[in-house]
């Protein structure tokens, strides 16, 4: 069994390939068009057993195991559909989602943008999403590509996410913390 030290380097060379191919192919759209589809991916694979216990199967031939991710994941960015599969080959897939977190880290570290989820209740109009950006880039100190997404669910505000951080500026959250604050006891002296 190969030692952490050598798991990392097999991690960070998948990311690594992944990150080059795609940037190859379409630059910075590309790049972000495979983080994305891989976000999709570990979504999937979290929910399908059966997959994901396939593509790490020794009961399957490491070409079968190959054959398999390229079928399931015929549509998506063929870069990521041919890393996909040499990592079924090799045993690999459970190492997926570390590929992803040096996937995001090599887009900051190699290209010098973050990618930013945004999610609010509507459509970001043109101004919005330039007031958006400057504000992210004059806090992390690089460019920024914007990954817009609407959910209802929030009823209002904007949450917006990049590398593990969140800003949960959305009306949910607060009506939330608003319960919580009613909720505790009180001994009548308050305000």
């Amino acid at each position: 069994m190969p030692n952490r030290h050598v798991i990392n380097e097999i991690i960070a060379a998948y990311a690594n390939a992944a990150l080059e191919g795609a940037h190859n192919m379409g630059g910075r759209d590309a790049v972000v068009e495979v983080r994305n589809q891989l976000i999709q991916i570990l979504e999937f694979m979290s929910t399908n057993i059966k997959l994901r216990l396939s593509l790490d199967d020794e009961v399957y031939t490491p070409e079968q195991r190959k054959e398999i991710a390229r079928n399931v994941f015929a549509g998506y960015n063929p870069i990521l559909v041919e890393l996909l599969g040499v990592m079924a080959s090799r045993g690999d897939v459970e190492k997926l989602r570390r590929v992803y977190a040096d996937y995001e880290n090599l887009i900051v570290s190699k290209l010098d943008f973050n990618v930013v989820d945004v999610t609010t209740v509507v459509d970001l109009d043109d101004n919005l999403r330039t007031v958006i950006k400057n504000k992210i880039k004059n806090d992390l100190g690089r460019d920024c590509v914007l990954v817009e997404h609407k959910d209802p669910s929030i009823l209002g505000g904007i949450v917006m996410s990049t590398m593990g951080n969140y800003i949960d500026a959305s009306l949910r959250s607060q009506f939330d913390q608003a319960r919580i604050v009613m909720k505790e006891k009180t001994d009548g002296g308050e305000c």
